[in-house]
């Protein structure tokens, strides 16, 4: 039986990339191609770690765009809680307004890293920081065109895939086909469950296009951050040709057993669980992020 979705996949967003360096982050504006409204994918707040300094020129950049082309912001969308990059979520809507969405794991994700951080009874763990928890299977819309979410998990608990048109965001669960997958060994990751998610993607159609928010330009290719379900199927290095899920699952535990943290995960956690917000400032203004010691 063929598998029906509540979009019209005949639709093309016009779909416009950022690319940051320094986390090898993918950042996306997505037109509705019938008005002007549009939504932010993944935003980047960037930070100098050693110096303890944030800053916003990736997404200055964003707003730029914003304004050039006179886009409405209807929605600011966080595939899940990124490990490697803050989020820039409250800058963008201070500046351009939009709802922060996310998916309604992040509950899980808060006890946690709550518990992780050692967050007082003050820092809330029912998702309330963001607009919109969205669960499998919900749908909204940019404008007229109609968007609808899959939960997959296994990245991580809460990560959303967001189909808008012929174009699906699929944060970590996948990478660019010479890339292959993310990591699943966080907390509340499981690559058994990072499998099954691929595959819920993998059966769109074919001509799906798939943006990626993460490449690291594997054997020195430039970086590229859009592919489609029928090359991931085809070609994908650690689920695609038909590997098995129990491949897969020894692939991955054996693999993601050598991989170091990423850099900015202390950081990154803390502020990206709170929708984008720095902890709260102490009682002479100043605000800091916690390293938890042997807590990871």
């Amino acid at each position: 039986m063929t598998q029906t979705y509540p979009v019209d996949m005949a639709l093309t967003p016009e779909v416009k990339a950022f690319f940051d360096p320094a986390t090898w982050t993918i950042s996306y504006v997505v037109k509705d191609p019938a008005s002007n409204s549009c939504a932010v994918v993944d935003s980047v707040m960037d930070i100098d770690y050693a110096a303890g300094r944030i800053s916003y020129e990736s997404a200055d950049e964003i707003i730029a765009y914003v304004r050039e082309h006179d886009l409405k912001v209807e929605w600011l969308l966080e595939t899940h809680v990124h490990a490697d990059h803050l989020s820039a979520a409250p800058y963008l809507q201070d500046n351009v307004g939009g709802k922060i969405g996310i998916g309604e794991n992040i509950t899980i994700v808060q006890d946690v890293f709550g518990k992780v951080f050692n967050e007082g009874t003050e820092f809330q763990r029912d998702g309330s920081q963001f607009d919109r928890l969205f669960k499998d299977g919900d749908t909204y819309t940019i404008g007229t065109m109609n968007c609808f979410t899959m939960h997959t998990p296994g990245h991580t608990p809460a990560c959303m895939t967001h189909t808008m048109g012929n174009a699906t965001f699929t944060g970590d669960t996948l990478f660019m086909p010479d890339g292959g997958s993310a990591r699943a060994d966080f907390p509340g990751g499981d690559a058994a469950t990072l499998y099954d998610s691929i595959q819920k993607v993998l059966a769109l159609p074919d001509d799906m296009r798939l943006f990626m928010c993460h490449d690291y330009g594997p054997n020195g290719r430039d970086i590229e951050w859009e592919t489609s379900v029928g090359d991931e199927k085809a070609h994908n290095i650690h689920v695609g040709a038909g590997k098995t899920k129990a491949d897969f699952v020894k692939f991955r535990e054996e693999r993601d057993a050598q991989l170091d943290m990423p850099r900015l995960i202390i950081p990154s956690l803390q502020v990206n669980m709170r929708a984008g917000e720095l902890p709260p400032a102490d009682q002479d203004g100043k605000t800091f992020l916690k390293v938890p010691v042997n807590g990871l």
